[in-house]
């Protein structure tokens, strides 16, 4: 065998029967790769169809609703250390939607509590300096006012809360931790829930969702399926102080009963009796006694309690408790505690009448008594 076969060294051998293995395995996508180079082409779209009804009916939803939530942020007055000059320095931020054609914009007063000043940023990116028209803390909401000429959003459509259901589909639109309008879904999780308040009080009648409800949600509103404002985002329950699916919002009745009376004398002014009661010492004499009732424990001299005869407890000599008036419903509604009464004179303005049920000695009697101007 001539020289030239004999001195190609075995591995060559060995490299080319690899290369024709490979070869003969991977085909001519594998010699036009060698030979060519790489050419990666972009995937077949696959056709998607029409979007199911329901994404169609919450893409319209947000897509009405989107131009009439706001995007809040407010400023403090603050003293610089070594100049003593005033600073105006970012506090915070949350969320609001447009409440009627003057400009009227709705949001929480823990929103604003503290605030100097706000901003209220629209949809289309324009911004305006807002001006506080009222607040009512027990109802933990707020009404600011800006100028818009032209293009002024149009007002959400308000629903009502009396009738909804644990289960209905709720949307939350806000800017949660400053990501402006941001959509979440949910359902009514329960109904009638309670929160502290500011100044001791306690807010009724929350609705519970589980829309993840973050801060800077707060302000933003809750709509019902229609697009219908149900509620206002206030408030949500979390170990973390992120959504834990717990969130509250004040009831849309509550809403539209409190805010234009802020509007109107810029502040909210709740109806009174004329009593003294104490939550935690009504629970305690309702668990001891066997009476589910709110006790009256005084009357004011000269309130529309005292003029219609209720009669307080009196505390004996030696100790002593001796149970007086007993109120067990108003206009009908059964009370058993004293956020439920509170609830239901807020139901009515000062001076109107009310028929109060009593339980007097251990019989029951009505008594109608006109409400008195209470505190804010």
């Amino acid at each position: 065998m001539p020289d030239r076969f004999r001195r190609v060294p075995p591995f060559l051998w060995i490299a080319t029967a690899a290369l024709l293995l490979i070869l003969a395995w991977h085909g001519l996508p594998l010699i036009q790769s060698l030979l060519l180079g790489t050419q990666a082409e972009p995937r077949v779209i696959t056709p998607r169809g029409n979007l199911a009804e329901d994404e169609r009916s919450t893409i319209a939803l947000f897509e009405a609703a989107r131009s009439s939530v706001v995007f809040i942020s407010t400023t403090e007055r603050v003293l610089a250390p070594w100049s003593r000059n005033a600073l105006n320095v970012p506090r915070g931020t949350g969320s609001g939607f447009v409440w009627d054609a003057a400009g009227h914009v709705v949001t929480n007063h823990h929103v604003l509590a503290g605030a100097s000043g706000a901003t209220v940023r629209l949809a289309d990116g324009r911004a305006f300096s807002a001006a506080l028209v009222g607040t009512s803390p027990a109802h933990d909401l707020a009404v600011l006012r800006i100028g818009v000429a032209i293009g002024r959003p149009s007002p959400l459509p308000i629903g009502t809360s009396a009738d909804l259901r644990v289960g209905q589909k709720v949307f939350a639109i806000g800017n949660p931790f400053g990501l402006d309008w941001t959509l979440t879904t949910g359902i009514i999780s329960a109904l009638n829930r309670e929160l502290p308040a500011q100044a001791g009080s306690v807010m009724v009648g929350l609705v519970q969702t589980d829309a993840a409800i973050n801060p800077g949600n707060s302000g933003g509103p809750l709509l019902d399926s229609a697009g219908r404002l149900i509620g206002v985002n206030t408030a949500i329950f979390s170990p973390s102080g992120a959504s834990a699916g717990i969130g509250f919002a004040v009831p849309v009745d509550v809403v539209n009963r409190v805010v234009p009376r802020l509007i109107a004398d810029g502040g909210y002014v709740r109806s009174d009796l004329g009593i003294r009661t104490d939550a935690q010492l009504n629970e305690a004499l309702s668990a001891r006694l066997g009476v589910q009732g709110v006790f009256v424990l005084d009357v004011v001299p000269g309130s529309t309690a005292a003029i219609a005869g209720l009669r307080p407890a009196q505390l004996t000599a030696d100790g002593g408790f001796i149970p007086g008036d007993i109120i067990i419903a108003v206009a009908g509604r059964p009370v058993s505690r004293v956020p439920e009464l509170l609830a239901a004179l807020d139901q009515y303005d000062p001076g109107a009448t009310v028929g109060l049920t009593i339980l007097r000695g251990g019989r029951s009697i009505t008594l109608d008594i006109p409400l008195q101007a209470g505190g804010r």
